[in-house]
C-alpha cells in the first residue's frame, strides 16, 4: 500500500479523535503504517508516544459482513485472553462506521515471525523444526479444549449439525460457482454426505489454522506467541481444523503452493510427516480421530471449490485471461479428494 492508500484506509485525524476518546492509555499523536492484507482484512500498525498497537479493518471497498466481521474477531480474542491459547491483548472495538467507514478494532502489537514459507524457517535446526510442528498442533489442541461457554463465547456459532452444514454448504457453493462439470467433485460430494459421523465434538474452531496464521518467538523458535486471523472462527467440529492442517502438509498443499514460495515445512527434514501431526493431536487432545479421513477429504474438496470460486470471478471480470493453470489446479484437487476417498478406511468414503 502506498501512503495515499494507507490514508484512505485509516484517516489519521478521524482515528486520532476516536483513540483519544476511547482508549485511556493513549498518549500523543499517532502514526499509521501498513502491515498486511489486501482482498482479505487489512492490518495496520498504530503507534503513539507510549503504545504500539495493531488495527484490523475490512478491505477498502465492498465486503461481506460475515467474512469481514470485526466484532467476531475482537470477541474471540477477548474471550481467549486468559486461556493458554496465545492471542494479542485486545484494546478496543469500534462499530461506529462514521469513524473509518467500517468497523475496526485495536489490539496490542506482538513482535515475532510468521512462518509463511521456507525462508522464514531457515534459522530452525531439525530439532527446532520438529518442536515447532508439535507446538503448532499442541496449541490447536489447547484451543479445542477451551470451555467456550465459560469464556463468554457460547453464542459464537451453532455446533450442533456443524459438519453436515459444512458439507451441504460447499456442495451448494460448487453449484453456484462451477464453470464446467467435474465428475470427481460430484462423486466426492455424494460420498461425504453419506460419511458424516453420527457423533461429533464441539469446540471453538479457528477456520484457517496453519503456520501462516501464527506468530513465533524470535528468541525461542519453537514457541508460538500468537494465533492470528480469527475472521473465520466459529463453534463447530474441531476435527475440521485438523483436517485442513494435515492436507496443507501433504499433496494438496503442494498443489496449492506450487506458484508461491514453498511452504515452511517443505525443505527442512526436521519437520515431521502429516501422520505425525495427526498422532500428535490425538495424544495432545485425547480426542479420537478415527474418522479423520472424512475431514481430510472435506478439506481438499473445499479447497477445490474455493479455487473454482476464484476462477468464476476471473472469468466474470477478466474474460480474456488464460485460466488454464487455475483449471488444472481445481481438477487436480478434485481428483486428489477422490483418490483420498478411495483409499480411506471409512467404507462410505470408498463408495462401499
Amino acid at each position: 500500500m502506498n501512503s495515499d492508500q494507507v490514508a484512505e484506509a485509516v484517516p489519521v485525524d478521524a482515528l486520532s479523535a476516536w483513540v483519544a476518546a476511547n482508549v485511556p492509555e493513549s498518549q500523543g499523536p499517532i502514526k499509521v503504517s501498513h502491515l498486511s492484507g489486501g482482498s482479505s482484512n487489512l492490518t495496520f500498525r498504530i503507534q503513539d508516544d507510549d503504545n504500539d498497537w495493531v488495527l484490523r479493518r475490512p478491505p477498502v471497498g465492498a465486503f461481506l459482513a460475515t467474512a469481514n466481521d470485526m466484532g467476531r474477531e475482537y470477541r474471540v480474542q477477548t474471550g481467549l485472553q486468559n486461556t493458554d491459547v496465545p492471542v494479542p491483548r485486545t484494546v478496543a472495538l469500534c462499530e461506529d462506521e462514521s469513524v473509518l467507514g467500517v468497523p475496526f478494532y485495536l489490539m496490542d502489537f506482538v513482535d515475532g515471525i510468521v512462518y509463511s514459507d521456507t525462508d522464514q524457517v531457515a534459522h530452525l535446526d531439525q530439532a527446532q523444526a520438529l518442536a515447532a510442528a508439535d507446538e503448532l498442533i499442541d496449541v490447536l489442541a489447547r484451543l479445542h479444549a477451551v470451555d467456550f461457554g465459560a469464556v463468554g463465547l457460547g453464542q459464537l456459532g451453532k455446533p450442533a449439525g456443524f459438519l453436515e452444514r459444512q458439507v451441504n454448504r460447499w456442495c451448494s457453493q460448487w453449484e453456484k460457482s462451477k464453470q464446467r462439470e467435474l465428475p470427481a467433485i460430484d462423486e466426492v460430494a455424494e460420498r461425504l454426505k453419506r460419511s458424516i459421523p453420527s457423533a461429533t465434538d464441539a469446540s471453538i474452531v479457528h477456520g484457517d489454522y496453519s503456520f501462516n496464521n501464527t506468530m513465533w518467538s524470535r528468541n525461542d523458535p519453537a514457541k508460538m506467541v500468537a494465533v492470528l486471523d480469527w475472521e473465520m472462527s466459529t463453534l463447530g467440529d474441531p476435527l475440521t481444523d485438523l483436517g485442513m492442517v494435515s492436507v496443507y502438509w501433504g499433496e494438496a498443499g503442494e498443489i496449492m503452493w506450487r506458484s508461491r514460495s514453498p511452504q515452511p515445512h517443505r525443505l527442512n527434514p526436521g519437520f515431521p510427516s502429516g501422520d505425525h501431526l495427526l498422532a500428535r493431536y490425538e495424544a495432545s487432545s485425547g480426542r479420537s480421530i478415527q474418522d479423520i479421513d472424512v475431514y481430510r477429504v472435506l478439506a481438499v474438496f473445499k479447497l477445490a471449490i474455493i479455487t473454482e470460486g476464484a476462477l468464476a470471478r476471473i472469468k466474470a471480470t477478466r474474460p480474456g485471461e488464460d485460466t488454464t493453470n487455475t483449471e488444472n489446479t481445481i481438477a487436480e484437487l478434485a481428483n486428489l479428494a477422490l483418490e483420498m476417498a478411495n483409499s480411506s478406511s471409512v467404507p462410505s468414503l470408498r463408495g462401499a
